[in-house]
């Protein structure tokens, strides 16, 4: 490919795949997807393209009033500059976390290639996806080196107890691709918002979002067909956990892929009653996060996830519809 996508991706169509014929027919259309759509980061992102370059002070990346920070009076009644810079620092985040997580998430996926066995169609795919997943991860932390902000991405503990993720593989598969969903579905369903404003938004900023979301689209199939797949044939003794610790992964993931970075908050000074009337108390941004995870909660009901007792569950992680 030559350039980024030139519209919002679609996503990858649901098939029903309870036979082994039509799960491997699904497998290989996304392998396949692949090698025709791909991008790379440094042959397909003019990163020094004049109208490419990252000012700190470009009015493009003010928090629009839409949002639930960008909204607010607190932040109206900043300048210009400040408001720019903290929209700045909140994308930059975004893309460092982004790629922090995809870093465990290839690890995961290469635990489990590596025990896959000969002739197995997943082992190409996850090839595939584990390729596309390194080219996201140079491009984010391109970006946030052009920014010339120090972004930390996780909180430290968090980032510490995150380093489990790549070994749930080898607990449970299915486990590990509701993580995979947890992680990749909010900021898809994030970044789709942002592309379908009227925004005027940064063209670099834009490159990178439309890329990621077009390869994400196989990258979110592939983990939903594969627990559609596996799920419904578990034994109930191992679904009942998985019903249990899905959705409390969910609920944790959401909110580090939507919550405010505390590292922002204390550069700009942000008051603790606004932190508070926008993320913390606001019914909006706790929709925000249901949302966020609505076609994965989705999934779960369809296959046998939810019942009355993980419902209950799901309620006090509050991304019960």
């Amino acid at each position: 490919m030559s350039s980024a996508p030139s519209s919002t991706a679609a996503r990858e169509r649901d098939e029903q795949v309870a036979s082994k014929s039509a799960y491997q027919a699904v497998i290989e259309r996304l392998s396949k997807a692949s090698v025709d759509k791909h991008w790379e980061p440094y042959r397909d992102i003019p990163w020094d393209d004049p109208e490419f370059l990252v000012d700190p002070a470009d009015p493009r990346w003010e928090l629009p009033e839409a949002d639930r920070l960008g909204g607010h009076p607190w932040y109206r009644s900043r300048s210009p500059e400040v408001r720019a810079r903290i929209g700045l620092w909140r994308v930059a985040t975004a893309m460092k976390i982004g790629l922090q997580f995809e870093n465990l998430l290839k690890r995961g996926l290469l635990n489990y290639a590596y025990r896959l066995p000969n002739g197995a169609p997943e082992f190409r795919y996850v090839y595939h996806e584990t390729i596309e997943e390194g080219h996201h991860g140079m491009m984010f932390q391109e970006f946030v080196n052009r920014t010339k902000l120090p972004i930390r991405g996780m909180p430290r503990p968090l980032s510490l107890i995150a380093q489990i993720a790549p070994w749930i593989p080898l607990i449970s598969t299915e486990l590990f691709f509701v993580f995979v969903l947890g992680g990749e579905d909010p900021i898809d369903h994030v970044q789709r918002k942002v592309l379908k404003d009227a925004r005027k938004h940064h063209p670099l900023e834009e490159t990178i979002m439309r890329i990621h979301v077009a390869e994400e689209a196989r990258h979110i199939s592939f983990a939903r067909h594969y627990l559609r797949n596996r799920v419904p044939r578990m034994p109930a003794y191992r679904r009942l956990p998985l019903g249990v610790l899905s959705p409390i992964i969910l609920g944790v993931m959401a909110r580090i892929m939507l919550a405010p970075p505390g590292a922002m908050i204390r550069r700009f000074k942000i008051p603790v009653h606004v932190v508070s009337e926008v993320y913390l108390r606001n019914p909006a941004a706790q929709q925000d996060i249901r949302d966020s995870v609505g076609k994965t909660r989705e999934l779960c009901a369809e296959i046998g996830l939810i019942n009355p007792v993980t419902r209950r569950v799901w309620q006090i992680m509050g991304i019960w519809a």
